[in-house]
């Protein structure tokens, strides 16, 4: 009992050792000292910037009236009235549209046909095309939900309109058989900063993470080249304690920079913010460990320092596409499907966007939860076998 003690007592006083050690040497690193702090402290305020203002206002669009009836000329003033859209001028044909668009002084074209005002009277439906520019989708999400809401208050209008003819009582019948009102939880502006950051936020976590962790490990590599296959500044510690000894190191130095991104950044932008920063802070520290690990595990590519921006930056974008952020994960191809459940960031988003934007506790988030400890001990694994290998690999070097 007393041999066991001793050997973990010796253990724990290695990992200090290696703790220690770590972080002298992150701070004698620009380049660490660049993905640990400068990327996560400049990154999500650069993000933020450009998607400021949230929404979209004023999109310009022009008209080919056909019609040429005050009932034509009402629907242009009903849509120009709006926050969304805002009409720049008539063209005398579509052709003359086209040139407008191409030029970029629209970004959607608005027909109204010859028969407009005719087929209301008559009491049929009028078809008013409208083509949009399809090069940003919030454009066109904006022209969507504008024309809808002119569309139902244009049809309520000339219902009352007919009510009124018949002689009916004012308020009578109701304009609407069927009435409609939108509540949108979680992102009450309906802005694309308040949709999409949350989810980038934790990307940038991970992915700053990563390129620290890998370019130390191909720093350390360098040297053991350098010098025959020894680090100088190596600590003598068992494989395990040093992998749990830099882990750690570089978790305590994430500790106040989650506190920054997650809850500082949303605050300045007025972003959606977590209503449990415990659950939060609590959720996000499996994700810290899975992805010092997953940089690890990965050392063995790493041959210079430079190879990590080459590896890393990289995988940036797959990772987003893989989050599900941008694409819904349930229509990705099965082996892709798969290969995203092995990325921490995959669940580190679903989890957070659930406790920041849906006032999700810990507890309801149990299965991305322990997703990311389950990733965090199969790449403790797996940078523990990676760890042996360099270890072998520079062995035989020296001999």
């Amino acid at each position: 009992m007393k041999t066991l003690l001793k050997k973990l007592e010796s253990w724990i006083v290695a990992l200090f050792r290696v703790w220690r050690r770590e972080f002298y040497v992150v701070f004698h690193d620009a380049g660490a000292l660049l993905f640990f702090f400068a990327l996560p402290l400049l990154y999500p305020l650069v993000y933020t910037l450009i998607y400021n203002p949230e929404i979209v206002e004023e999109i310009p669009f022009v008209v080919v009236d056909d019609s040429r009836t005050p009932e034509s000329r009402e629907l242009v003033r009903m849509i120009d009235a709006t926050q969304s859209m805002k009409s720049v001028g008539y063209a005398a044909s579509l052709e003359e549209a086209r040139r407008w668009h191409a030029e970029k002084a629209c970004y959607g074209i608005m027909v109204i046909p010859e028969d407009y005002a005719t087929k209301i009277a008559r009491g049929e439906q009028a078809v008013v095309p409208f083509y949009s520019d399809m090069s940003l989708l919030i454009r066109y999400r904006e022209f969507l939900t504008t024309l809808t809401n002119i569309q139902l208050a244009t049809g309520a209008q000339i219902r009352q309109e007919k009510i009124d003819v018949a002689g009916l009582a004012s308020g009578s019948l109701p304009t609407s058989a069927v009435g409609s009102q939108s509540t949108f939880l979680g992102n009450t502006q309906q802005g694309f900063a308040s949709f999409v950051m949350p989810g980038i936020l934790i990307l940038i976590l991970q992915q700053s993470l990563m390129l620290g962790v890998t370019m130390l490990c191909g720093t350390a590599r360098e040297r053991r080249r350098r010098n025959h296959g020894h680090d100088l500044i190596a600590v003598k510690a068992p494989p395990t304690a040093t992998l749990m000894g830099k882990a750690l190191c570089y978790v305590t130095i994430y500790l106040p920079l989650i506190i920054y991104v997650l809850h500082i950044v949303p605050w300045i932008f007025d972003l959606p913010m977590a209503e449990h920063p415990i659950d939060a802070v609590l959720f996000i520290l499996p994700l810290l460990f899975a992805s010092v690990f997953m940089g690890m595990t990965i050392q063995g590519f790493v041959k210079e320092r430079e190879t990590s921006m080459l590896i890393i930056v990289f995988s940036s974008v797959v990772f987003l596409f893989l989050s599900g952020l941008t694409w819904p994960r349930y229509a990705i191809d099965y082996p892709w499907s798969i290969f995203s459940q092995l990325v921490p960031a995959t669940w580190g988003i679903e989890g957070f966007v659930r406790i920041n934007t849906n006032g999700a506790t810990l507890a309801q988030n149990a299965t991305p939860y322990q997703m990311l400890w389950a990733l965090t001990a199969i790449y403790f694994m797996t940078s523990l076998l990676a760890c042996y290998a360099q270890h072998r690999f520079f062995k035989k070097k020296k001999h």
